[in-house]
């Protein structure tokens, strides 16, 4: 608080001495040679004394520094040394310069795009910067880089798949022919065990096909296979999946007989069905961490809801980033990359409850 107490005093001070420069302006040169000789006779009976005068403000430094220019001011220094008064000058040339080539940076964002990205991050607290960027991009048309976005929300580091895994390179030559099964357990209300079945597509990262139940069995897991693959165009020929009991020899010798050849992952390697994996991760971390189900009925209402918005409504960064079923075409991205179209505006659409939103630019009816 006290250097920005100095500084107002001090552009105070030079604003005063400013205006006592321009009222001797005008007045006539006679009276002000007679004041300035005035002056120096008085000024000569203290320096006869040897009074020690107070030290000089800021103010006055730069007032000094800048009369110095209009006359020769070596004969008329009293109070200060040239060399003290050099140095003054160049103090104000260094400030004058380093306030000059301040560095200014990238501009900032227009005010409406900072909010937004505020609101979508306090809306939807389980999202990242790339996950934001990716939504302006693809609903919005706003390019918007993952660090620019990361200026206005909790910072957090990604860590990126290694590519010359064997495994990996594998799957991704095989990826649009390839689907990927798993299992995971969510504990409703009531403390029961309901078992999650869910299929994905590994190209597109797809949900293909999904169900719940209490009491999971071989059968039951190959009815899940028949409706999934008899009900998509697609002719998909292998399927991943661990070596949980549950898959036995029966249901892949069925898998078999429907054209698909089984990949069971090796022991202890959770890593080989990473797209299961981490749509499990992503299920546990942007829904069922936030709701407790009741029952069998209300999993499956839950998940059916978020399952249509993790197809359709969120952005991937595997692909791209993408959606893997895009309900309309792409939006245009903008001419100004970082402005929203005056005539149109942006809406959202809220999922599970607020729990997260959907955005999309419409533009206004004139």
């Amino acid at each position: 608080m006290r250097p920005i107490l100095r500084a107002i005093a001090g552009i105070f001070g030079v604003f005063l001495d400013a205006l006592t420069f321009v009222r001797l302006c005008f007045r006539p040169a006679a009276a002000v040679a007679a004041e300035n000789l005035f002056l120096r006779k008085q000024l000569g009976l203290f320096v006869e004394r040897k009074v020690r005068p107070r030290q000089a403000t800021d103010s006055i430094r730069f007032t000094l520094a800048r009369l110095s220019r209009w006359f020769d001011w070596r004969n008329a220094l009293v109070v200060v040394k040239p060399n003290t008064l050099m140095r003054w000058h160049r103090q104000g040339f260094r400030l004058f310069w380093k306030g000059k080539s301040r560095p200014r940076g990238r501009p900032r964002l227009p005010s409406k795009v900072q909010k937004l990205i505020v609101d979508m991050a306090v809306s939807n607290p389980t999202w990242g910067e790339e996950r934001i960027a990716a939504e302006l991009l693809l609903k919005l048309g706003l390019r918007l880089s993952a660090r620019t976005v990361r200026r206005y929300m909790p910072k957090g580091p990604t860590r990126q798949p290694d590519p010359k895994q064997r495994w990996m390179t594998f799957v991704r030559n095989h990826a649009k022919a390839t689907i990927a099964s798993d299992f995971f357990v969510v504990v409703t209300a009531t403390f029961q065990l309901v078992y999650v079945f869910v299929i994905i597509e590994v190209a597109a990262r797809r949900v293909l096909h999904f169900n719940v139940t209490r009491h999971p069995s071989a059968e039951w897991t190959l009815q899940q296979f028949r409706e999934c693959i008899a009900g998509d165009e697609e002719e998909y020929r292998y399927v991943i999946h661990d070596r949980d009991r549950i898959y036995s020899g029966e249901l892949d010798g069925a898998l078999k007989s429907l054209g698909l050849t089984v990949l069971r992952t090796p022991y202890k390697s959770p890593q080989a069905n990473a797209v299961c994996e981490r749509f499990i991760g992503t299920a546990r971390r942007e829904c069922l961490d936030y709701m407790i189900p009741l029952n069998e009925a209300h999993l499956r209402q839950i998940l059916k809801s978020w399952v249509a918005h993790y197809n359709r409504g969120r952005p991937h960064s595997s692909l791209g980033p993408g959606i893997p079923e895009p309900v309309g075409p792409n939006v245009e991205q903008q001419s100004q990359r970082h402005r929203i179209p005056d005539d149109h505006r942006i809406t959202k659409t809220p999922i599970l409850g607020g729990l997260h939103h959907e955005y999309r630019l419409e533009k206004v009816a004139a």
